[in-house]
């Protein structure tokens, strides 16, 4: 029987921390869900569908400085007081006037922090955060997971046991999930070590997860998968999702953030992939600097090799994408379909903007790169769609061959 053409596409959206300050501080102060209806009417502005809503302690909570970040965060949920239902009820409103809805709320922090009362600052905003996803009807959470600075990795399992799955625990008895973004946060110390958070890589996703099974609470850990961070590690994303498929763990991605990587070959050259190990500025004296703006050299692990890539912002470069050196977005989302066992039109893809150059906290200027970088993802998501429908229905149905390889995973 022919199969008629008929695409899936995934559910276009945009994290909320790409303008921090489209509300101005002082008003969103007063006023916190003022951000919240802002950035919905700014979203249909942008043609996106959905937004991912940022959370973050607030700057006169946070244990750490703005001037120590690479990538601020934003705070467009604001849990200074506790979301409650009337609050819920005004972004629904907005919601409804806007067409725009929340895919899920992120809040990006490490969960498994040495230090307790710190550790159990972030947790407790985490648990509002979570009962906010609950009232705003959505179903996930994404964050990281973190790191312990003072433990081995095998140690931060144990740390993982103990910590973290009370919060998946919290997350089931709300009827959430929580998926984890996997970027290693190498700057996120002035110490040596690169990866500061555990669940960075497949090997270790598999690892969590097999101890979220032993607590019962496996179906709510999945992942928040982010291709920047792939090529950060020299890896590509189909030979990532042919091996989770290899392992049986396919079904640990449960949506996708939409950032690239452009690697720096001439940092390669200098310091490798393990980034610069020494004379960053972040130590002064033989000692951590305790200078936030000290602190953020720290991050030279990282940027001393590559930049972040705004969907679209970088050139088309097909050996770049051959030597895992930038994302190649159209064959990352049929890698999606074919290896990933996906409800395609329940997907989100969330737009992640962090080019450096581009972050620009200035609406009418930052307006036009948003929206050419969302139509950018949307025209590939449907390039995409459209050769897996061909490809694997419409042709198949009448025993026409597909032509060509392809690209390959493992490939070397």
């Amino acid at each position: 029987m022919t199969k008629p053409f008929v695409p899936q596409l995934m559910k276009i959206g945009v994290l909320t921390a790409a303008l921090q300050e489209l509300t101005p501080r002082d008003k969103r102060d007063r006023d916190p869900d003022l951000a919240i209806e802002e950035w919905l009417a700014f979203a249909r502005e942008l043609g996106a569908d959905y937004v991912q809503l940022s959370a973050a302690l607030h700057p006169s909570e946070a244990d750490v400085p703005p001037e120590a970040m690479l990538d601020p965060v934003a705070n467009t949920l604001d849990l200074r007081q506790p979301f409650d239902k009337a609050r819920a009820r005004r972004v629904e409103a907005a919601i409804a006037a806007t067409g725009i809805r929340i895919s899920d709320v992120g809040y990006f922090d490490n969960l498994l922090h040495h230090d307790p009362p710190v550790r159990k600052k972030k947790h407790d905003f985490m648990l509002r955060v979570f009962d906010a996803a609950v009232l705003l009807g959505v179903e996930a959470v994404c964050g990281f997971v973190g790191r312990n600075q003072t433990r081995s990795m095998d140690q931060n399992l144990l740390d993982f046991e103990e910590q973290f799955v009370p919060l998946l625990s919290a997350a089931k008895q709300r009827g959430l999930v929580y998926r984890v973004e996997q970027c290693p946060m190498p700057g996120w110390t002035t110490a040596d070590n690169w990866h500061n958070n555990i669940a960075y890589t497949p090997g270790t996703w598999i690892a969590l997860h097999r101890l979220c099974e032993k607590h019962g609470v496996g179906e709510q850990f999945r992942i928040h998968y982010d291709p920047s961070h792939a090529i950060l590690m020299g890896q590509d994303t189909r030979s990532i999702f042919q091996y989770l498929n290899d392992e049986g763990y396919a079904f640990l991605i449960g949506g996708f953030h939409v950032k690239g990587q452009v690697i720096d070959a001439r940092g390669v050259a200098a310091w490798g992939y393990g980034g610069q190990t020494l004379q960053r500025g972040d130590w002064v004296n033989g000692q951590p600097s305790l200078v936030p703006a000290d602190q953020l050299n720290a991050w030279k692990k990282q940027v001393v090799l590559c930049e972040h890539e705004l969907p679209g912002t970088a050139r088309h470069d097909p050996l770049a994408y051959l030597q895992n050196r930038t994302v190649d977005w159209l064959d990352h989302q049929l890698a999606a379909r074919e290896l990933l066992p996906l409800d395609v039109a329940n997907t989100h893809l969330v737009v992640e903007h962090e080019y450096p150059k581009a972050r620009i906290q200035d609406r009418e200027r930052l307006k036009p790169i948003l929206q050419a970088s969302i139509a950018f993802v949307r025209h590939i998501d449907e390039a995409a769609a459209s050769m897996y429908a061909l490809q694997h229905e419409v042709l198949p149905s009448q025993g026409i061959p597909v032509q060509g390889i392809g690209r390959q995973p493992y490939r070397a």
